[in-house]
């Protein structure tokens, strides 16, 4: 079986992580799914591809499993991020277009295997990564990958621009670095919004405690801006991927120009 949760541990105060770039359906899982589910079409494609040597010294914290298996991203107990708006759920019953991912619904007590079988020791690994990344600089700086779809209907109107940083209204982080993260955004050729409609999943309003020197970002972005189409088999676009790498390396200089004043 593959291991739920991947880790790389670096060198650095940064934190990368990668929750919903999985693709690791279990067997005994897999035929619970309809045959829209087993696209997995809602997967944040190519992530690593994208972030790969972007910030050498980073550790990289990554869900295996795809996010219909769970969600890493979701509260343990369900409670939606987003009241009053269209999203899914810890286990999503249907995908980024409302549509239904299963031909057998999984009940309370499959649930609460998959919370202690793939969510658990995934948030128990990037828990203590963060730890022994605070205890070695005296303070951590989490960075939520992740991408999606630019046009969905059912979750935004309109086309989703194309990064989209969340901090939860700054609560997850410090001003200076929620600052050096939009001022990044801002000098490249890309749109992007600050707390937008996506502020910032369960990873980064759980972990982001800036009075106890954990600082937390979202990265959302939209997946035209790397990939050759947003259809299946989502192919990635090396010459539009390098494009916005340039705008992430600026990014990820501009947090690290933060480190002092975290630390």
């Amino acid at each position: 079986m593959t291991e739920p949760v991947s880790v790389v541990p670096g060198n650095s105060p940064l934190v990368l992580a990668q929750p919903h770039s999985g693709t690791f359906v279990p067997g005994d899982i897999l035929p619970a799914l309809n045959e829209r589910g087993r696209a997995l079409c809602d997967t944040d494609w190519h992530i690593p591809l994208l972030y790969d040597g972007l910030v050498p010294g980073a550790s990289v914290v990554r869900a295996e499993f795809g996010r219909y298996v769970i969600d890493a991203n979701r509260p343990p107990d369900g409670e939606s991020l987003y009241p009053g708006q269209n999203t899914t759920g810890l286990v999503p019953l249907v995908d980024f277009e409302g549509e239904n991912i299963w031909s057998e619904v999984p009940d309370e007590e499959e649930i609460a295997r998959r919370l202690a079988a793939f969510h658990g020791p995934y948030h128990a690994a990037l828990r203590a990564e963060l730890e022994r990344v605070r205890a070695a600089h005296g303070f951590a700086v989490l960075y939520d990958c992740h991408s999606i779809r630019s046009q969905l209907p059912f979750l935004f109107d309109g086309t989703l621009p194309t990064l989209n940083v969340g901090t939860d209204s700054g609560r997850t982080c410090a001003p200076a670095l929620e600052r050096a993260v939009a001022e990044a955004c801002a000098a490249g050729p890309f749109t992007h919004v600050v707390n937008g409609r996506f502020r910032g999943g369960w990873t980064t309003r759980h972990y982001g405690e800036p009075g106890g020197n954990i600082h937390a970002v979202q990265m959302e972005i939209a997946q035209s801006a790397y990939l050759e189409r947003e259809t299946p088999p989502f192919p990635y676009s090396t010459e539009k991927a390098a494009v916005l790498r340039d705008t992430l390396a600026r990014v990820f200089a501009g947090i690290e120009s933060t480190f002092g004043e975290l630390a």
